[in-house]
């Protein structure tokens, strides 16, 4: 799959979140994606030929630049955008799911009411462009969407760091691997250039995370008002019927000194 038909899977789920998912979809297209295809491959493109080490032992450079990089960069970024991405997707498939279980109840219903077509087309337009609320079911497949991408993003950072013991590529490695005679001083190509790109990669990486626990933490203050909210109108519920029989008793307790005196002026004219 290209990253654009990524970025028009992204998309569709865009239209169902928050402001701050929207922010984090741009950061990730923009400030991440962009920049890895149009500029960071070209930077690694020559790693692997530019790699020169000083020795003519056969073989004792390709052991020495697979032990300095087991992984590329390059690779091990697109991984770890894939890995991100994927939680939205799942956000995605969840949102088809209940717009198409809509559909169904809008369509049965039409057969049931017997009614017009266009009434029919009318309402699946307007389910299509719907935007759902993040409540319910929806709010968890959100929530630990959040919560996968922060552990995705936190694991991938931890591994380039550790397979490469830091951000900052050295100038010079000194490679003493079989079948090298001896230690040996290999050179790279332009690390000052990817430790620039590394750094920039990385704090892309550290923005999209600081936003990805913003909007995690806003939909759980969101979630806890509506929980609150809930629990007040329950509460205002279940005091109005007394508060409603109190003023039910006041009434009838007027009424019955009404209907007294009534009957009190009555005799005592009767008696006159």
């Amino acid at each position: 799959m290209s990253w654009g038909a990524l970025y028009t899977q992204l998309g569709g789920v865009n239209k169902h979140s928050t402001s701050l998912g929207k922010i984090w979809l741009s950061v990730l297209f923009i400030f991440r994606i962009t920049i890895l295809v149009l500029a960071a491959e070209s930077v690694w493109g020559d790693e692997q030929s530019d790699f020169i080490c000083n020795t003519q032992q056969p073989g004792c450079k390709n052991v020495c630049y697979d032990h300095f990089f087991p992984v590329s960069h390059i690779r091990l970024w697109c991984l770890q955008l894939i890995f991100v991405s994927t939680p939205a997707l799942l956000v995605a498939m969840h949102v088809t799911y209940r717009k198409r279980g809509d559909k169904r109840h809008i369509i049965a219903t039409s057969l049931h009411s017997s009614g017009d077509n266009k009434t029919r087309q009318v309402d699946l337009e307007a389910l299509k462009r719907s935007r759902l609320p993040i409540t319910g079911p929806l709010w968890w497949t959100y929530t630990c969407s959040l919560f996968f991408r922060l552990i995705f993003e936190a694991g991938f950072m931890y591994a380039l760091y550790f397979v490469y013991d830091g951000f900052a590529m050295p100038r010079l490695v000194k490679c003493e691997q079989w079948p090298c005679p001896n230690k040996v001083d290999c050179f790279i190509s332009r690390p000052t250039e990817k430790t620039i790109f590394t750094i920039f990669m990385v704090a892309s990486s550290a923005i999209c995370m600081v936003l990805n626990v913003a909007e995690l933490a806003y939909l759980i203050v969101k979630a806890l008002m509506r929980c609150s909210t809930r629990t007040s109108k329950k509460s205002r519920a279940y005091a109005h019927p007394d508060h409603m029989t109190t003023n039910k008793s006041l009434l009838q307790n007027k009424k019955n000194e009404m209907l007294l005196s009534s009957l009190t002026d009555s005799s005592i004219n009767k008696t006159v």
